[in-house]
């Protein structure tokens, strides 16, 4: 069966009969007692929810998370939201569709990005960062699991090829930050931006487009992961100065601005006070990215409200020839996933 489908497509009332990626399944009962499922299915243009409410042990068996379903049923509106109703599941066989369809990417080309990555490691002047930065991103197995890896969970850059891109951005204004204000250390803060997040490739797991966390990722977190790979990889530097690894592992672990952020420690240097900024601002646009790349057409629009910046948003869409420009072809997708 060939999914013609997609989540973006749907609309309140419509009926559909295709192919989805369950991203997760949770069993849970009402208050009478009554056993139902909470089913979130996907493809590559984005998720629906909804309950299940008949044959529910059946569906639960079918519908595990990372696992292809031919799903039957209707779009409803519930609180003003569209919302799933699920008339029947079916098991399908991963090997009869085609992942493209299914796991969301960067639109950005990985090896472009790879190559502009490395290059900017290679600007780096001082020698003992430069030797760090190559041990994670020259080759090696840390280094082919970043470039698949996502950035995060939800919220931003949650897709394959992620992790790179956000982390190249990050560099870039890095570089750009570092030239425009006096007493900045270009070495230490590209170095902050290429690493701050290089716990994620442990914290997170990503099967088929579905992401979760590791169960090194629940317990520690990406941000003391992060700080233990970096001192693991100074340990096998000859001579790496220790007050050095202190200022590395100070931007990784001060990274999110603020302890209510999950920061164990605020930015107390110059370069992680930039940093903190440069992530924040660069997930945040990445969101905006996001919302703007479902609208149709450039006219101005209100979102709904985005929880995570506690405000609705007033933006255009991207015009078509933005969007061809970025957009992945089918060899870019084959080159991420084969």
């Amino acid at each position: 069966m060939t999914k013609t489908t997609f989540v973006e497509q749907l609309k309140e009332g419509d009926r559909f009969d295709d192919l989805f990626l369950v991203k997760s399944v949770r069993l849970s009962e009402t208050k009478a007692g009554k056993d139902y499922l909470i089913l979130t299915v996907m493809d590559r243009s984005g998720e629906l929810s909804g309950p299940v409410w008949d044959n529910v042990e059946a569906c639960h068996k079918v519908c595990r998370a990372g696992e292809f379903i031919r799903l039957k049923g209707m779009v409803q509106a519930y609180r003003d939201k569209p919302q799933l109703k699920v008339d029947s599941v079916q098991e399908v066989d991963r090997n009869e569709v085609d992942l493209a369809d299914f796991v969301v990417a960067t639109t950005r080309d990985p090896q472009q990005m790879a190559e502009e990555l490395q290059r900017l490691v290679r600007s780096v002047k001082d020698p003992f960062l430069r030797k760090l930065l190559n041990h994670f991103f020259k080759s090696g197995a840390i280094w082919d699991r970043f470039q698949m890896a996502p950035a995060a969970k939800g919220i931003h850059h949650a897709y394959a090829g992620g992790l790179l891109e956000h982390c190249l951005s990050m560099a870039r204004l890095a570089d750009m930050l570092a030239g425009h204000y006096e007493g900045i250390d270009r070495s230490l803060l590209i170095a902050g931006a290429l690493l701050h997040d290089i716990g994620k490739v442990d914290e997170l797991a990503m099967e088929i487009g579905v992401v979760e966390y590791t169960d090194r990722g629940r317990l520690k977190g990406h941000l003391v992961i992060g700080s233990e790979m970096v001192a693991a990889a100074a340990a096998r530097i000859s001579d790496f100065p220790p007050d050095l690894l202190v200022q590395v592992q100070h931007l990784i672990l001060s990274h999110h601005g603020r302890q209510e952020f999950g920061s164990p420690i605020v930015p107390m240097t110059v370069e992680a006070l930039l940093l903190s900024f440069i992530d924040d601002v660069d997930a945040k646009m990445n969101l905006i990215e996001q919302l703007r790349r479902k609208m149709e057409g450039g006219a101005m629009q209100w979102t709904e409200y985005q929880r995570s910046l506690e405000r609705f948003l007033y933006l255009g869409g991207f015009e078509e020839k933005e969007v061809a420009e970025e957009t992945n072809t089918p060899a870019r997708q084959q080159s991420l996933f084969s």
